[in-house]
């Protein structure tokens, strides 16, 4: 990972004869990336810019990109690369909706226990992202799910959820 990037996909073939790369885009909104200039290859942990000379969709999530500078003799080389923007492009959300990186720091207020701290880090497991968050009583985890979330104020860094029946007592205990 990239500090200051975001993960977008990765290289998986060379596609055709002149050195066009086929890309797997990891994002839930492919179509967002459509007018791509450039992209940021993870080339031994540093971001080294890349120049988009030409770029079409295979399917939903695959792209054929034609890169400047890369070739039929050099494309090989860069299977596997994995693909990287700048935080800042990052399509902004809205409402519910949220960049995990972008709640570090927030208060997390449950409806019945209150002020329960503050989540300091997202955990992702394959099927699914939990808040991590910091009481006086000790590590509270919390699965991100829609049926949680109430609200999502990022004005004041707040965080309203339901946790699940009996999950805070398993931290805290009653209160």
């Amino acid at each position: 990972m990239l500090k200051g990037y975001y993960y977008l996909g990765k290289i998986t073939k060379v596609f055709g004869l002149k050195g066009e790369l086929l890309v797997y885009l990891d994002t839930d909104e492919p179509h967002k990336y459509k007018t791509l200039e450039s992209v940021f290859f993870n080339l031994n942990e540093e971001p080294v810019p890349f120049f988009i000379q030409s770029l079409k969709f295979k399917s939903d999530h695959q792209l054929i990109i034609q890169f400047e500078d890369i070739d039929e003799h050099n494309a090989n080389q860069y299977i596997d690369t994995l693909l990287y923007l700048p935080l800042e492009m990052l399509p902004p959300l809205s409402g519910n909706k949220f960049y995990y990186h972008e709640i570090k720091g927030f208060k997390i207020i449950d409806e019945q226990y209150g002020d329960l701290g503050v989540c300091v880090d997202v955990l992702e497991y394959p099927h699914q992202a939990i808040f991590q968050i910091n009481h006086p009583k000790g590590e509270i985890l919390v699965p991100i799910v829609d049926d949680v979330i109430i609200n999502v104020d990022r004005t004041n860094k707040i965080i309203h959820i339901q946790a699940p029946d009996g999950l805070v007592e398993v931290y805290i205990g009653n209160q």
